[in-house]
């Protein structure tokens, strides 16, 4: 009686073990074309041209 017992709980626990399916994840992303350029990205650009030319002319002067 012990071990029918035992065999039954073990079945039902291996019942509740099983994976879940997998759900729906939403509508597949579309492809990145292009990367965005904005103000930041030009601003550093244009900021690290500015530091260098400076750096040449102090090194031209000494």
């Amino acid at each position: 009686m012990k071990l029918l017992l035992t065999m039954a709980l073990l079945l039902a626990l291996t019942g509740l073990a099983q994976a879940q399916a997998p759900g729906s994840t939403g509508p597949t992303p579309q492809a990145v074309t292009s990367v965005p350029l904005d103000g930041g990205a030009s601003l550093l650009l244009a900021s690290g041209v500015a530091y260098g030319l400076k750096r040449l002319r102090q090194r031209r002067q000494r």
